[in-house]
């Protein structure tokens, strides 16, 4: 295994931006899925839902697609965000962040940062506080 793979405990979730929020949390919700967390950021709603072991990111940016592969990224749960930048630079990853990031999301915050994958996707490495 490699060493960013022993920093990654799982899917922490999977980003998913809309225009109209309270139509997305709608209709998640009649798929059985609960709001874990809502806040804003930079003048944006976010809202993590989560059904089980699943968690959507949805975040009101004006700017959604609307169409398949309107998914902005998926976000890696890792153990130590610092190993994590670290391993992922060793590997020849070039973070699209100068630096780890950080918001006031959850209890404690959150710290991440992101790469490239071969599709133009965005791969976020999480760790929440």
């Amino acid at each position: 295994m490699s060493e960013i793979g022993k920093l990654v405990t799982g899917l922490q979730h999977i980003g998913l931006p809309t225009n109209d929020m309270d139509a997305t949390v709608k209709f998640y919700r009649s798929l059985g899925f609960e709001i874990a967390h809502e806040t804003v950021n930079n003048g944006e709603r976010v809202c993590f839902l989560r059904l089980g072991s699943v968690c959507v990111e949805s975040y009101e940016n004006g700017q959604a697609a609307g169409k398949a592969g309107a998914i902005d990224h998926i976000c890696l749960d890792v153990t130590d965000v610092d190993a994590a930048w670290e391993a992922v630079r060793a590997a020849g990853y070039q973070p699209l962040e100068s630096e780890i990031q950080a918001l006031p999301f959850w209890d404690k915050g959150v710290r991440f940062f992101n790469i490239l994958g071969p599709n133009g996707e965005k791969v976020e490495f999480g760790q929440i506080l």
